[in-house]
């Protein structure tokens, strides 16, 4: 009785020890935690191409949590990801789609970041797609076409090019061209071997009269000065004598002086008119008694 006792004590904890092993192979399966102080976070993503649910979250490599769903959102994709609670996600944090191996699986991959401040978890965060080799795969099959047509061009390219080089008579201008700088190449040489001593004392030349400019400079230094101030002051006298006949200009038109007035005195000009008009009239008078008879002078002098 005892044994048999036994025997059902130790099935009951063989049986009780499988269901436990059993429930913690299917949570971590699951990524199923039994502890509490989990972090979730809403991530949007413009795609979730290959993610599914159950799949890893990285945290700089190191597995840190699970994707618990994935929801449609207009033409972007939510994926709500539970984290561990030692987990510290950054302000200017990195969350990325990426391929977990070459078969095609993916992961949620986590840069936590530097930043001073946490993240608020209850706000929903923007990730990023890394493009895997399915889908650049599907980009080149997109352009398809573009990539035909350039390799098309090219290869008319390349055709152009070729029946352009292999082209005799161009062969023969290119011939002759380096035929002819080798040519100048040789009589420039032979010009500047000729030359050689007419440019050294050019050179020689050019260095004695810089030297004697130099050499001018310092001895009449003083004088160069001086000059310079004399023309200054002759410039700054000018300035004053146009400022001058300026001032005199403006105030003769404003008849502030003598030649203004008599200028610009209507009244004057008026009487200056028929001064001369009278002079004018007497001539008359006299050149026609000098042609009849005589000028004829009429006049009654008192002298008391």
């Amino acid at each position: 009785m005892k044994d048999q006792r036994k025997t059902e004590i130790k099935i009951g904890i063989t049986v009780v020890v499988a269901l436990v092993a059993l429930i913690w192979i299917f949570g971590w399966a699951k990524n199923y935690k039994i502890y509490a102080g989990q972090k979730k976070i809403d991530v949007e993503f413009e795609t979730a191409s290959g993610l599914e649910k159950g799949d890893p979250v990285m945290v700089n490599g190191v597995r840190k949590g699970f994707v618990d769903e994935i929801v449609i959102h207009g033409n972007n994709a939510i994926i709500k990801i539970v984290l561990d609670p030692d987990v510290t996600i950054k302000e200017d944090a990195l969350i990325a789609i990426s391929m977990l191996d070459l078969m095609g699986g993916k992961k949620v991959e986590i840069k936590p970041g530097v930043a001073a401040k946490e993240i608020d978890y209850s706000k929903l965060q923007k990730g990023v797609f890394y493009a895997d080799i399915p889908a650049v795969m599907a980009m080149l099959g997109s352009v398809q076409n573009d990539l035909i047509n350039i390799i098309k061009d090219i290869q008319v390219t390349l055709g152009s090019m070729n029946k352009f080089l292999t082209d005799k008579e161009f062969t023969e201008q290119i011939k002759t061209s380096i035929q002819n700088l080798t040519e100048v190449s040789k009589k420039l040489n032979v010009m500047i071997d000729e030359n050689r001593s007419n440019f050294k004392q050019l050179t020689k030349n050019a260095t004695e009269l810089t030297s004697e400019a130099t050499q001018f400079i310092k001895e009449n230094k003083d004088n160069i000065h001086s000059t310079i101030e004399e023309t200054k002051l002759v410039i700054q006298n000018s300035n004053e004598l146009v400022t001058k006949i300026s001032s005199l200009l403006d105030e003769t038109k404003d008849k502030k002086n003598n030649v203004g007035k008599i200028l610009y005195d209507e009244s004057l000009i008026n009487e200056l008119k028929t001064s001369l008009e009278n002079v004018k009239e007497l001539t008359r008078i006299l050149l026609d008694q000098l042609k009849n008879e005589g000028i004829n002078v009429d006049a009654n002098i008192d002298l008391f």
